[in-house]
């Protein structure tokens, strides 16, 4: 394979499962782990497979996600991982701050999520975070699994979009890292592959297969673009992105080069 050079040109962390993204302008990487607070925390659905304390992964449809609950994307939420703040703002109006540190600050979460959610009354979600673990797509793999970290390459997402004739942003994809510069779909001969991302060395795990998610507009939460029924139709796949081992730590940041 001849050699490609990018750049990072953004990360995103998502501290809570299936709301918003948060941009980060670098992010310290430790070998054998995915960014640090991604996928902390979760809302399950009550009586589901989760319960407090399950240490193994279970599907994305045990969680209230856009896979099923695409009005989330409609709201835009903060989590200050240094002091536990977590904000909820519709159309730029806080709604909600709360402490998740606190029992109190949670249970108040969770109130508001049963009335977004139509929950009937008395009904909560599930709230999850177990110590170590994450609750990412690639969780019910096991424990090395969940500690990927997932690739977009933007030049891939706008060859797409020219191919189907409608925009798309890359934050339907829900990434940690968005790069740019590589040949479109050069990603997806990645596997196996070792590549410096930022100075960082990860090796290419497996594409990443896209599911109804990605068919929710980012902000507004309407279901507007069939995403994985265009990739199958176009291209014969459902792949969009690709995840990635961390080998070796070090400190990835936005302009960082990428070499394939």
């Amino acid at each position: 394979m001849s050699t490609a050079t990018g750049r990072v040109e953004a990360l995103h962390v998502y501290p809570v499962k299936g709301l918003s993204p948060q941009p980060l302008r670098e992010v310290r990487l430790s070998a054998g782990r995915a960014f640090p607070h991604d996928r902390a925390f979760a809302m399950a659905r009550p009586g589901g497979e989760y319960a407090p304390g399950l240490c193994r992964g279970v599907s994305k449809r045990q969680f209230f996600v856009l896979v099923s609950e695409a009005r989330l994307a409609g709201l835009r939420t903060h989590l200050d991982t240094a002091t536990g703040a977590f904000t909820v703002a519709v159309r730029e109006h806080e709604v909600l701050r709360a402490d998740l540190r606190t029992g109190e600050g949670v249970q108040r979460v969770l109130e508001l999520f049963a009335r977004v959610l139509d929950l009937p009354p008395g009904v909560h979600p599930v709230w999850a975070h177990e110590e170590g673990r994450r609750f990412t797509d690639t969780a019910p793999g096991g424990d090395a699994a969940m500690e990927l970290v997932s690739v977009l390459n933007l030049a891939s997402v706008r060859e797409f979009a020219a191919r189907v004739g409608a925009p798309v942003d890359p934050l339907r994809f829900r990434a940690n890292v968005h790069v740019d510069g590589l040949p479109p779909w050069s990603e997806l001969d990645l596997v196996g592959a070792e590549l410096d991302l930022g100075g960082v060395r990860v090796r290419g795990a497996f594409p990443t297969v896209r599911c109804a998610a990605t068919e929710v507009e980012p902000g507004t939460g309407r279901r507007d673009l069939p995403v994985p029924q265009l990739l199958a139709r176009t291209y014969g796949h459902e792949h969009m992105g690709l995840y990635v081992e961390v080998l070796t730590g070090g400190t990835l940041a936005v302009g960082g080069a990428v070499r394939a």
